[in-house]
C-alpha cells in the first residue's frame, strides 16, 4: 500500500501552518482523521503552536414573565451569570513532533474559559489532547490517549474551521455531554435525576482516553477514509472519572477536488455510530449515538469560493437538559439544577444544514439552521430548540480571522405549562463577536 503524505499538523496546527505555509508541493490532501492523527513526515521532534480566541456576547438578559428571573439559555456559559460579557473562549497551546517517521505525538492544555475548563462550578485548565499514534501497520495506524473519537464531521472539525461564534445546539447538546460525578448518590425526581453543578465536571470537548485505529485509502480522486475507537466514557480533568467502556467508528468516503489540508476542495459523506455505558448512582445506562453528514467545499479564500455541510443524528439513552434558572433560591429544584434522563428509552434527535460563500478572498458571509428536538418521548418535558444564524467572517490569513454572528432563536414547547411557556417566550437572539489568532 502507498501511504499519502500528511500535510498539516492536525485540527491543531504547527507554527509552520500558523506562519501560512498551507501547502507543500507534491503532498496530497489531508482529512481529519489524518490533520488530528500524526505529525508531516518530515516534522522535527519538537513543535509549539497555539491560539486564543477573545469573544464577546450581546443579549438582552430578558427575563420570564412568571417568576421574572433571567432564564440561563439568555445567560452566558461557563458561568451563566450574564448576558452581555466580554472574555477568552479559547487559549490553547500544543507540542507535537515525530519521534522517528513512524511515531508521532501530540500534548494540548486549554486554558479559556468555556465548559471544558469549568469543573464543578469552578475554573479548571486542563489537558484537552494527549496521544502517540503509531504508524507501522499498513492500513492501520494506532493512535493511545486522550483522543479526539471519531462521530460526527462537526465534531471532528479543527478550529481553523470554525464558522460561528456560538456552536450547532444539535451537534453541542448531543455530542458533547456534560461529565458527571459518578459516584455522586442522587434523588430521583418524578422527572430524572437532579445534578447540581457541584456534581457537573466540566464537558469533555468530544474528547476521551482510549485507543483508535484509522487509515485512508487514495484511488484517483477518491479517498475511503475508517477509524474505529474504544475507550473509557468519561473524563480525565477531574480525577479518575473514566470509569466505564465507550466504542466509536466513522466511515467516510470523498472525491477530492482540489487543495489540500484542511481547506481543501472535496465532496464528502460519512457515516458515524458511538456506544457507552456511563455510570450513575450505582448502576449503568447504555447511550447511544449516530448520524450522517454530507459537505461539499470548494475554494477555500478564493472568490466566490463555497462551502455547503449537512448533518442529521439521534441519540437514545443517557439524555440530558440543562437548568432552566440559575439562582439556587428559587423553590423548585428542578428549575435550576440538570436534570439528568438515562433510561434507553430517553431520545432526541436533530439536525444542522449551512452555507457559506466567499464574497472576496478575505470576506466570507454564512447562514446556518440549527434543530434539536429533545425528549420527544417524554411530553411533559419535550423541548425543541430551533436557531438561524448569520454569519460574517473577516479572514487575515487561513488561519486567524474575525467572525461576528447574529443567532435568531426559538424555543418551542409542544406541551406547556406556565414555567416553561414561559421561559419559552423570553429567549433572547444573540450577537456575538470573535477573533481567532493563530501562533
Amino acid at each position: 500500500m502507498t501511504r499519502t503524505k500528511p500535510l498539516l499538523l492536525s485540527g491543531v496546527v504547527s507554527a509552520a501552518l500558523a506562519a501560512g505555509l498551507l501547502y507543500a508541493p507534491g503532498a496530497e490532501a489531508a482529512n481529519w482523521f489524518e490533520l488530528q492523527g500524526i505529525s508531516p513526515a518530515k516534522a522535527p521532534l519538537f513543535g509549539v503552536s497555539g491560539f486564543i480566541e477573545p469573544t464577546i456576547w450581546v443579549q438582552p438578559g430578558t427575563e420570564d414573565g412568571l417568576l421574572h428571573e433571567v432564564p440561563h439559555i439568555n445567560l452566558v456559559g461557563p458561568d451563566f451569570s450574564q448576558g452581555t460579557t466580554a472574555g477568552i473562549l479559547r487559549a490553547r497551546i500544543m507540542f507535537r513532533g515525530n519521534l522517528n517517521p513512524n511515531i508521532s505525538y501530540f500534548v494540548a492544555g486549554e486554558f479559556g474559559n468555556n465548559g471544558y475548563t469549568h469543573v464543578r462550578s469552578g475554573y479548571q485548565p486542563g489537558l484537552i489532547d494527549g496521544h502517540v499514534t503509531f504508524s507501522y501497520i499498513p492500513g492501520a495506524r494506532v493512535e493511545v490517549g486522550l483522543i479526539r473519537a471519531p462521530s460526527s464531521e462537526g465534531a471532528m472539525q479543527g478550529f481553523m474551521t470554525y464558522n460561528y461564534v456560538i456552536s450547532s445546539t444539535v451537534i453541542n447538546q448531543l455530542m458533547n455531554q456534560p461529565m458527571l460525578n459518578s459516584a455522586y448518590i442522587s434523588k430521583d425526581s418524578p422527572a430524572g435525576y437532579l445534578i447540581p453543578g457541584t456534581e457537573k465536571l466540566g464537558v469533555n470537548g468530544y474528547r476521551y482516553p482510549g485507543a483508535m485505529i484509522f487509515d485512508w485509502f487514495r484511488s484517483g480522486p477518491w479517498e475511503f477514509t475508517y477509524g474505529a475507537m474504544v475507550g473509557m466514557y468519561g473524563t480525565v480533568a477531574a480525577g479518575n472519572q473514566s470509569n466505564e467502556p465507550m466504542e466509536a467508528v466513522r466511515l467516510q468516503e470523498a472525491y477530492i477536488l482540489g487543495g489540500k489540508g484542511p481547506f481543501r476542495s472535496d465532496i464528502q459523506g460519512g457515516i458515524w455510530y458511538q456506544h457507552a455505558v456511563p455510570r450513575f448512582d450505582g448502576a449503568n445506562y447504555d447511550m447511544n449515538r449516530y448520524g450522517a453528514d454530507l459537505q461539499y467545499l470548494q475554494g477555500y479564500m478564493h472568490p466566490w469560493g463555497r462551502q455547503f455541510r449537512f448533518e442529521y443524528m439521534r441519540g437514545n439513552g443517557w439524555i440530558d437538559a440543562p437548568a432552566a434558572f440559575n439562582k439556587a433560591d428559587l423553590k423548585q429544584a428542578a428549575l435550576y439544577q440538570t436534570q439528568l434522563y438515562p433510561g434507553i428509552g430517553n431520545k432526541a434527535w436533530g439536525y444542522m444544514v449551512e452555507g457559506g460563500l466567499f464574497l472576496t478572498k478575505n470576506i466570507e458571509v454564512n447562514l446556518r439552521y440549527d434543530y434539536y428536538n429533545r425528549l420527544p418521548n417524554n411530553p411533559a418535558q419535550n423541548r425543541i430548540f430551533k436557531t438561524y444564524a448569520l454569519g460574517l467572517q473577516y479572514h487575515f490569513t487561513p488561519l486567524t480571522k474575525v467572525m461576528a454572528g447574529y443567532y435568531f432563536r426559538t424555543l418551542d414547547v409542544p406541551h406547556p405549562n406556565a414555567t416553561s411557556e414561559s421561559v419559552a417566550s423570553a429567549v433572547d437572539n444573540v450577537f456575538a463577536l470573535q477573533a481567532m489568532i493563530a501562533f
